[in-house]
């Protein structure tokens, strides 16, 4: 039993998100999906990242880092698109961390001032054409090519939140694939010392 933060996208945490988690839970695993968004949910991707600009990239971060506050060390920090911000900044910079899963974004590590942490596994999930994670690809490829732990998994096609099951966007095809090898790592997690 692996033990997870789960941080939603721009879109707040939908039903998708809430029903990926209950997947993991139904796997035996524990997650925490902290709403970073006050109940706020769009129905647009756009409106979304509106409100989180609005809101401030920094107080994202803050709340993302808040809701660890009361988790223990050795956790699994996991976030879709937005969500892959606290997710990450929590993973290089929190002492302990279990390991890292990164769903349609990644940020090159110098975003958070230090390396990545060594020996902490890592899984990227992204769509090759999503148009939102191209900018982020790039940054997914070097950390693979930098950490021993890491994984880059690339689907066909164009959606951006292909995993979440509420929004138009869901990929019932790449989810498919997603799912049984985050559930793969979270085993591996919980063999491990």
């Amino acid at each position: 039993m692996a033990e997870v933060l789960l941080f939603h996208h721009a879109q707040g945490l939908t039903a998708g998100v809430a029903a990926f988690a209950d997947e993991l839970r139904g796997a035996g695993h524990v997650v925490h999906t902290p709403d970073l968004y006050d109940g706020n949910t769009f129905a647009d991707l756009d409106d979304g990242v509106g409100y989180a600009k609005e809101v401030g990239f920094g107080t994202i971060l803050e709340r993302g880092k808040s809701a660890a506050e009361d988790l223990p060390n050795d956790i699994v920090y996991a976030g879709f698109s937005l969500g892959v911000m606290p997710a990450q900044m929590l993973a290089q910079t929190r002492p302990g961390a279990k390991g890292a899963l990164f769903f349609s974004a990644a940020l090159p590590p110098s975003e958070f001032d230090s390396a990545w942490p060594e020996g902490v596994p890592l899984q990227i999930h992204m769509m090759e054409d999503d148009e939102w994670a191209q900018e982020d690809l790039p940054a997914a490829r070097e950390i693979v090519e930098d950490v021993e732990a890491a994984e880059l998994f690339v689907y066909p096609g164009d959606q951006h939140l292909f995993a979440d099951s509420s929004l138009s966007d869901y990929d019932e095809s790449a989810a498919a694939q997603l799912k049984p090898r985050v559930l793969s790592f979270l085993e591996d997690i919980d063999q491990r010392p």
